[in-house]
């Protein structure tokens, strides 16, 4: 299964109207002063809220083999070190192995691997960039998110632009394949949030429906049918949609009605039922109520609760349910041991956290590359605190790295 997870960027309209939490966060993801959500759990901002954003100093945790962790080193680090170099950042997001970030002037700046030219600066390198660079041409920018090995940013327009990887179609039709600085995407106005993954991106307009476009393999463009587009589709009977997150082959939308929809890969159930292995137009997830925010992972899902609790389903293989038990799938939600006021939520690969209403974060599931940030490489099947952060205001989650920005 591919590994990767991004996410993500927020929706703060529908934050501002139902979150009461005093604090800001965002997997691609931005946030205001009040109120804290994830990053590839919602997407995208409004103009009327993108000054009123809390910024920070970006860290990040895990494996750094590419540079993710943006300190100038390759050394992975099982603890946060700080991203260098960079200050004033309202949002962040992971792609598979690079990371990009939004300041609070309306720029673009990302590290990492930058062989698809996702770094956005002009080139295409097989070396690594180890600290941020600036993504060429960009200003205005409300939103970001990361896919694979492609980089997504939203301004404060409605339009979207993107650079990196073009293979599956997931920034146009337009050749060629990678694009080494920003370009705006065809047939995309009107957009209040953004969400990527994989080789697909998604775009909420402000009329509540939901498009998509790029690879097709397991119906993660949620249009009926498994046919790759390089133009935007839209995703079959969704409408009045307040966030979208894109997981690893799949997709989760949250509708103001407070119900959760969820479309594309199903091989870990992680869309909250056993039917098939894949499902190419959106199915409601039962078993949920009051939720207020969604991230898609690699293979599991997660939903934050309107009284602060943390529900998830799919894959389990390393207890990144965080329920206390290890099992290889759990189809209906169950919810994460020992979480509450939480106000913000990121899924990753194959592990999962949670950003508290003090400013601390929490995580479970794999950690073989530290990336549970709590000094240790010891899987967990409950959450454990990320070591040394205090005052956070966003998370995100990569492959097997992790990010947060604290003010």
């Amino acid at each position: 299964m591919k590994r990767l997870i991004s996410f993500v960027a927020i929706f703060l309209a529908f934050l501002l109207i139902f979150s009461t939490v005093s604090c800001g966060q965002q997997n691609s993801s931005s946030t205001t002063n009040t109120t804290l959500n994830s990053t590839s759990t919602i997407s995208g901002t409004t103009n009327s809220t993108i000054s009123n954003l809390t910024s920070g100093n970006p860290w990040a945790w895990g494996n750094n083999g590419d540079s993710e962790l943006g300190n100038g080193t390759t050394t992975n680090s099982d603890v946060p070190v700080q991203v260098s170099k960079l200050t004033g950042v309202i949002a962040i997001a992971a792609g598979e192995t690079h990371c990009v970030a939004l300041k609070s002037d309306g720029t673009v700046w990302g590290w990492g691997a930058n062989d698809s030219g996702q770094l956005g600066n002009g080139t295409k390198t097989v070396t690594d960039d180890s600290t941020p660079i600036q993504a060429s041409g960009l200003s205005g920018v409300v939103a970001i998110a990361a896919g694979d090995e492609f980089s997504m940013a939203l301004k404060s327009n409605g339009t979207v632009w993107g650079w990196g990887a073009r293979i599956g179609g997931q920034l146009g039709s337009i050749p060629p394949d990678y694009w080494e600085t920003p370009v705006q995407v065809s047939g995309l106005s009107g957009i209040t949030a953004i969400a990527a993954d994989s080789n697909f991106s998604l775009a909420l307009k402000s009329d509540g429906t939901v498009w998509a476009l790029g690879d097709n393999t397991y119906g993660e463009l949620g249009n009926g049918t498994t046919n790759d587009s390089g133009t935007p589709v839209e995703v079959s009977g969704l409408t009045g949609v307040s966030a979208i997150s894109a997981g690893d082959d799949y997709c989760l939308a949250f509708k103001s009605d407070g119900t959760v929809w969820a479309w594309g890969s199903n091989s870990t159930n992680q869309l909250g039922n056993e039917t098939a292995n894949y499902i190419d137009t959106p199915v409601q997830v039962s078993g949920l109520s009051g939720v207020t925010a969604i991230s898609a992972g690699d293979g599991q899902s997660l939903v934050l609760e309107s009284d602060g609790t943390v529900w998830d389903w799919g894959m389990d293989m390393f207890g990144e349910l965080g329920n206390g038990t290890v099992t290889s799938i759990i189809s209906s939600p169950v919810q994460a041991t020992g979480l509450s006021g939480v106000v913000a939520i990121a899924a990753g690969n194959n592990q999962n956290f949670a950003l508290k209403s003090d400013g601390t974060v929490w995580a479970w599931g794999l950690n073989d590359d530290g990336q549970l940030g709590n000094g240790t490489t010891t899987d967990s099947a409950t959450p454990v605190q990320v070591s040394g952060l205090t005052g956070c205001v966003s998370i995100a989650a990569g492959v097997e790295f992790s990010l947060a920005i604290e003010k």
